[in-house]
């Protein structure tokens, strides 16, 4: 029997049930805070984009900026394979953690492992583990599928890399392997990281501004000293560190910042809000 790493957020920050999830998603879209419609999948684009940076909230409050980059990803074509960084919440498992068989389960259908990849990257990287404990209660990867689903159905593989460890010379190391690995390959790497926890509104973006600037300045280093120097909460430096990384070695020229919220842009309290962007690195 393979081995199934089954939703820990299904009902809780996505809908548990197949047509009320789909119906969920196409609300992101939708939304007034989303691209402001549902997607057309280009199977056959031009497959500029090597990556993307998504927020990985309660899809009610950050899946309609989630949706501005699958949406952009819609038009760009079907990649093949899928690498998501996600940080590690739950301080379970080792400190870079992939998996390398198997498959993840969501209320959309079960998506397969691509075990060849992923032995690739931690044949490449010598710094990250195959430790699927990691993985088993963490939900800032697994928030990531049913959007992907939606576009792709499962006809694509993911390798997820969970982030304990999240200083920038770990993920330079993580995001160059994971570069060379994919250079042959019609792949996307994904970055699942919320920006600043918890702050007034006003706080929160004046943070964000400036790490997210360094994001589109695709300069790795700015961007961790930034986050340390500003005391900016996001949980998925590291990953987006990472996904700087690996786009560069893939060919990305430009990234661009497609839409930043707050949860207070949703709730309309502004008190103590947490930030969302969505970012695209094109070739």
């Amino acid at each position: 029997m393979p081995k199934v790493r089954r939703p820990c957020q299904a009902g809780a920050f996505y809908e548990a049930n197949p047509k009320a999830l789909r119906e969920q998603i196409e609300d992101c879209f939708r939304h007034e805070l989303g691209p402001g419609k549902t997607p057309n999948v280009i199977e056959t684009g031009p497959r500029q984009i090597v990556g993307l940076v998504c927020p990985h909230a309660g899809y009610v409050f950050s899946g309609p900026v989630a949706a501005h980059a699958y949406s952009e990803l819609a038009s760009d074509g079907k990649p093949e394979i899928v690498v998501i960084f996600g940080p590690n919440h739950t301080g379970y498992g080792s400190g870079l953690a992939t998996m390398d068989e198997g498959f993840w389960r969501t209320p959309l259908g079960d998506v397969e492992v691509d075990g060849k990849v992923a032995d690739a990257i931690v044949h490449e990287a010598r710094i990250v583990d195959v430790d699927e404990s990691a993985h088993r209660f963490e939900h800032s990867i697994e928030v990531q599928l049913p959007f992907l689903q939606y576009l792709y159905g499962s006809s694509f593989k993911i390798v997820p890399v969970c982030f304990l460890m999240q200083d920038l010379a770990s993920s330079k190391e993580v995001g160059h392997a994971v570069g060379r690995v994919l250079s042959e390959k019609n792949a996307v790497v994904i970055a699942s990281s919320d920006m600043t926890h918890y702050e007034l509104q006003s706080r929160a973006k004046e943070k964000d501004k400036k790490a997210l600037e360094a994001v589109e300045a695709m300069d790795e280093a700015r961007l961790v000293s930034v986050v340390e120097e500003q005391n900016v909460t996001a949980c998925g430096v590291g990953p987006i560190a990472a996904l700087i990384a690996a786009s560069k070695t893939l060919g990305a020229k430009k990234a661009k910042l497609l839409c930043y919220k707050t949860s207070g842009d949703v709730s309309g309290d502004y008190s103590s809000v947490v930030g969302y962007a969505a970012v695209v690195l094109r070739k």
